[in-house]
């Protein structure tokens, strides 16, 4: 229950053409009934006959939500693949398991569209009477059939290009992050006067790169998305955005970005580049330390030194909705009482 509405909740098997393979529900959408405890519970009880489909060798990508439902897969000769996890004590995930963990959302991301194709039919984007509980999961699959038959594909992009994509995944995949190397063994992550050198982002040398470039060091427009906010949090009001140059390597900047979770957190991240391309990066935040695509700190820097400065027109910061709101924090000054001028004092 959550404000006195009951919740359901359904499960949906989505394959990596983007069709739905099964969907059960509902579900009660309580702590007892999260994603491992529902799978373990479908799998036990062979819902929608999922052990006539779900072969032993297939590969199933999950989220982190069914950890606990991974031994159950294994053991019924299920291979899994799930994002990483930070271990007790770890601040960052190695490079390996950032590019591991990016190359699975990369796949799974059609189980997130698929999902958000259900509620533009509007009586799934609104709040059902409970009335309509005992139908729900017939409307539910109902609606995922039209889906598989009529909707157009997810991913309309040239296979070719796509096979191009998922082999340069791979193969960055199996590459070390050499920039976050050379950051901690050169111990240039200890930011010092005699190294670096603050200046404004306008008189850094920077390559100018396309939108097209960007998304193929991002690999997908997600992090592209962010990047204006980021940026608009960092540029003063005269479009001032400071960065630190190393004094020996001209093509090395630092900056500093300030994280969108936390707001007493922020991370140092570094760029290295020539006169055409970037070269590689590295950030101090959980998954800066990857190369299957940057995080978004690193991809707003490069967004805003490489594309949005370049601009013909004047740089636009997001919209600042908080113009039309008042802060309470800012009160007025008190008035000032003349008490000379005040008629009712009487003097003794």
């Amino acid at each position: 229950m959550h404000k006195h509405r009951l919740l359901v909740k359904p499960m949906g098997f989505v394959s990596t053409t983007d069709c739905f393979v099964s969907v059960m529900c509902p579900y009660l959408a309580d702590s007892k009934n999260n994603d491992a405890n529902i799978l373990k519970h479908i799998i036990a009880s062979d819902n929608g006959q999922i052990k006539s489909w779900l072969q032993k060798d297939d590969v199933v990508i999950v989220d982190r939500g069914f950890r606990d439902s991974i031994d159950l897969l294994e053991e019924l000769g299920i291979q899994t693949e799930m994002p990483s996890f930070l271990k007790k004590g770890q601040t960052q995930f190695t490079t390996e398991e950032s590019n591991t963990s990016r190359f699975i959302t990369k796949i799974r991301w059609v189980v997130e569209s698929a999902n958000g194709r259900i509620k533009t039919w509007v009586f799934f984007n609104h709040v059902m009477p409970n009335s309509q509980i005992p139908y729900i999961g017939e409307y539910l699959r109902i609606v995922c059939s039209i889906c598989n038959k009529y909707f157009k594909p997810l991913s309309s992009g040239d296979p070719q290009e796509d096979q191009l994509l998922g082999c340069k995944i791979i193969y960055l995949c199996k590459q070390n992050n050499l920039l976050k190397e050379k950051i901690e063994s050169e111990n240039l992550h200890r930011i010092r006067s005699s190294s670096w050198c603050k200046i404004d982002a306008a008189s850094v040398d920077f390559p100018s790169i396309t939108e097209e470039d960007l998304r193929n060091h991002t690999l997908g427009v997600y992090r592209i998305k962010l990047a204006k906010s980021y940026v608009a949090e960092h540029v003063t009001e005269n479009n001032d955005f400071e960065v630190l140059v190393h004094k020996q390597e001209n093509n090395l900047i630092c900056a500093k970005m300030q994280s969108r979770h936390v707001s007493a957190r922020a991370y140092l991240l570094w760029i290295q580049y020539d006169e055409v391309t970037v070269l590689g990066w590295f950030c101090k935040c959980r998954a800066g330390a990857i190369i299957v695509g940057m995080c978004a700190h690193v991809s707003a820097v490069i967004w805003y030194l490489g594309y949005a400065r370049c601009l013909n027109i004047p740089y636009c910061s997001g919209d600042d909705w908080t113009k039309y709101l008042t802060d309470a924090r800012n009160m007025p000054d008190p008035e000032i009482i003349d008490e000379s001028d005040d008629s009712d004092c009487i003097e003794e």
